[in-house]
């Protein structure tokens, strides 16, 4: 029978990371940061490297604890139930799973130890305005130019820009629809110019532009053309992350639904006692719980090496997120008018359901990706 409970440990690190965020990262701080041009508070950063949460799971020999995405998905669990500002997704698990799955031994020395120790900050440049999530969607160009490189194209939704010291971007280095490669790019470089963009989430997002910016041949991460199989074998598994980030964020935001609904009274009776609501609030708990259940499915499937990691990982992605939009949508008209205020904290949970739903990979390419498991095409 498949086991999908949670060992001892993973459970005490459950209750460290939401202690730890308790003391450090409440709504309050959460509300601070919306459209910050940092974008996070640099004081619990330090608090994630000393308790060696960015480096979870990158690798043992540069530093990291080298726990696999099981233990990935508890504290994500918990960075999505307190809605935490954090640069840990791009900087730990992409930008830092890229350079340790297809860095050179000089890249993964020089920035996984960095990163490991909240030093370095990295972030990955890769949607285009009105372009795709697939390899076509990469227009960015990288023109041979000497013994490197030069990039020139537009970025945009560029998490935490301004904090990092390199960038992560996709360029195109030939005609073939997966001709990309990964280069690392120094923001305050030449010809990179760098403009805040605003959110419904009022997260932090940059429009990134690069006009002939040189890069060197040692700035390429991995062989030539090789670029974005790295990058979607990483993506695939880093989406079970956003997806238990989802049911974190979906997990509190019903939790204070329902004592909102035992507290507020309406002709004389908590508004739970009312059939449609207590209905409404049934369906929410059934969706989560099939929801939790599928991505805790999915990152166990890929800690095992499981050939299905394949489907579960855009499923668990996909129906987390819409669960997550959903029961906040339904949460806000539960409750009412001032759902919709910016003094209630059920808005901040909705506004990040949306963008959480539509960032990275999307409904629309999850559901491709499913079909294509599904079909065999």
């Amino acid at each position: 029978m498949l086991e999908l409970d949670f060992s001892e440990e993973q459970e005490m690190l459950r209750t460290s990371a939401r202690d730890l965020l308790a003391d450090h990262c409440p709504l309050s701080v959460v509300r601070e940061f919306e459209d910050d041009p940092v974008g996070y508070p640099r004081e619990l950063w330090a608090q994630f490297a000393k308790l060696d949460l960015i480096g979870l799971m990158l690798p043992e020999e540069h530093g990291g604890a080298g726990m696999s995405i099981l233990e990935g998905a508890v504290l994500y669990e918990e960075l999505g139930r307190a809605l935490v500002p954090t640069p840990h997704f791009q900087t730990a698990v992409i930008c830092g799973g890229l350079i340790a799955a297809a860095g050179s031994d000089e890249q993964r020395s020089s920035w996984l130890p960095r990163i490991v120790t909240g030093e370095a900050v990295l972030t990955p440049a890769w949607l285009e305005p009105d372009r795709g999530f697939g390899a076509t969607g990469v227009s960015a160009e990288a023109r041979a130019d000497g013994d490197g490189f030069l990039l020139t194209g537009t970025k945009r939704h560029v998490a935490y820009a301004s904090s990092a010291d390199r960038l992560v971007v996709l360029a195109r280095s030939g005609a073939a629809a997966e001709s990309v490669d990964l280069f690392l790019v120094d923001p305050s470089a030449p010809g990179v110019t760098m403009t805040q963009q605003m959110s419904v989430a009022s997260d932090n997002q940059y429009r990134v532009d690069f006009d002939s910016v040189r890069v060197s041949a040692a700035d390429r991460i991995g062989a030539a053309g090789t670029g974005w199989t790295t990058w979607d074998a990483v993506m695939e598994q880093a989406i079970v992350l956003l997806a238990s980030f989802a049911i974190g964020g979906c997990t509190y935001a019903l939790e204070i639904t329902v004592q909102y609904a035992k507290d507020r009274h309406q002709f004389d009776k908590p508004l739970g006692a009312f059939q449609s609501l207590a209905h409404y609030l049934a369906d929410a708990q059934t969706a989560l719980d099939g929801a939790t259940q599928l991505v805790h499915e999915a990152a166990w499937a890929i800690a095992t090496r499981r050939p299905e990691a394949t489907k579960l990982a855009p499923m668990a992605k996909l129906f987390a997120c819409e669960t997550f939009r959903d029961v906040t949508a339904t949460a806000q008209q539960i409750f009412g008018g001032v759902g919709f205020t910016v003094e209630f904290d059920i808005q901040l949970y909705f506004r990040r359901a949306k963008a959480l739903q539509v960032s990275w990979w999307n409904d629309r390419f999850l559901e491709e990706r499913i079909a294509t498991a599904v079909l065999g095409r």
